[in-house]
């Protein structure tokens, strides 16, 4: 069971291995993903990720506007990542922060490497992640559900890119961070990956690990980012799958 904390000098991590919210240290937050679930835009996908919740949609190729943000080579992908003003404790300003525009940055760098975009030039591609619900671990989280509204949006990628964070609390490497661990940890390491092309699309740090812990860190990240890919796919499965199951039904009901 989940265990409270009452001040910064409480351990996060108990003398049995397991974390404040009660998984193990290379275990997963429970993570759902739907795709295709915003009409008006071209591909949109949702995830829960522990207690995050986040919309991403996706509009594009399409004319850029302005132009002058037009290449000629390819597509522009441009990223908006925004919270909400009721997704964490405190109501955050509506406004942008540099956080965000930080954020916004970090993500479609980390997507770019997937999109084939120079088979849509003086186009623009672009993807706006709204934070509903924030619980740590967001930017890993923002970049798993764009890579998925990207591919429901039918954008030619490479690979769908699949993102992941560890951290390091209380003197120990732990998977996929929760707020508390975030702000409480000595260290955060987020990693994102194309899993087919064997290939790292974002690789940060914040704080202090030793050159092995970045190493047992960065293989954990990795291990659980091709489980969260195949995940991905069998989000986008389960979207066909349905699409089948109706296309089925209703030509029963017209026979």
């Amino acid at each position: 069971m989940p265990r409270s904390i009452q001040n910064k000098s409480d351990r996060l991590i108990g003398k049995d291995g397991i974390r404040v919210d009660g998984r193990r240290l290379d275990e997963l937050r429970p993570i759902k993903m739907e795709v295709g679930i915003l009409d008006k835009a071209d591909g949109s996908a949702y995830i829960e990720q522990g207690k995050n919740k986040i919309m991403v949609a996706v509009f594009g190729p399409r004319e850029a506007h302005p132009k002058h943000v037009a290449l000629t080579d390819r597509a522009v992908l441009r990223c908006r990542y925004h919270m909400a003003p009721f997704s964490t404790e405190e109501r955050r300003s509506p406004a942008p922060s540099r956080r965000d525009m930080e954020l916004s940055k970090v993500i479609r760098e980390a997507l770019e490497p997937a999109v084939i975009s120079q088979l849509y030039p003086r186009t623009t591609i672009d993807v706006f992640a709204e934070i509903l619900q924030s619980d740590g671990g967001t930017r890993c989280a923002s970049i798993t559900a764009a890579s998925l509204a990207l591919a429901d949006a039918g954008i030619p990628m490479r690979d769908m890119v699949a993102a992941c964070a560890v951290g390091k609390v209380d003197g120990e490497i732990v998977l996929d961070p929760c707020d508390i661990e975030d702000k409480n940890g000595e260290a955060d390491l987020p990693v994102a990956i194309m899993p087919n092309l064997g290939m790292i699309t974002l690789l940060q740090m914040d704080g202090k690990l030793s050159k092995e812990e970045f190493e047992r860190g960065l293989n954990m990240a990795i291990k659980a980012c091709v489980e969260i890919h195949g995940r991905q796919r069998e989000a986008l499965k389960n979207k066909y799958l349905e699409i089948e199951r109706s296309m089925e039904e209703y030509g029963g009901e017209e026979q």
